[in-house]
Parts: structure tokens; C-alpha cells; sequence
């Protein structure tokens, strides 16, 4: 279970923050107040994917 938590974590914080560049871009330049909900949007579905698809693989 914790090799699939760390991973999650690892695939969060790279597409998160890809994720958070493209949807909120001007205000990072802008040194702007981010959208702290849709920021946090952006890391919790792919770790959500992440985490969810690995524990729907079965082994066989």
C-alpha cells in the first residue's frame, strides 16, 4: 500500500502543478492571489486517479 501512496503522491505533485500552471498561469506571473480551491482541485483528482487506479489492477 505504500509504494502506491508515495506514487500517488509523485504523479500529484507533477500534474498537479502542470495543471496549476495551465489553469491559473496569469495570476502565478502576476504574483497574483491563487484560487487556492481549484489548486487544490488540481492535486487531489490525479492522486485520486492515481491511488484509485492502481488498487483496481489485480493481480492475477
Amino acid at each position: 500500500m505504500r509504494p502506491i501512496l508515495i506514487r500517488g503522491i509523485v504523479v500529484a505533485i507533477l500534474v498537479g502543478t502542470i495543471l496549476t500552471l495551465i489553469n491559473q498561469f496569469e495570476r502565478v506571473i502576476a504574483l497574483e492571489t491563487l484560487n487556492w480551491w481549484k489548486m487544490g482541485l488540481s492535486y487531489l483528482v490525479p492522486f485520486c486517479v492515481s491511488v484509485f487506479s492502481a488498487l483496481a489492477v489485480k493481480p492475477e
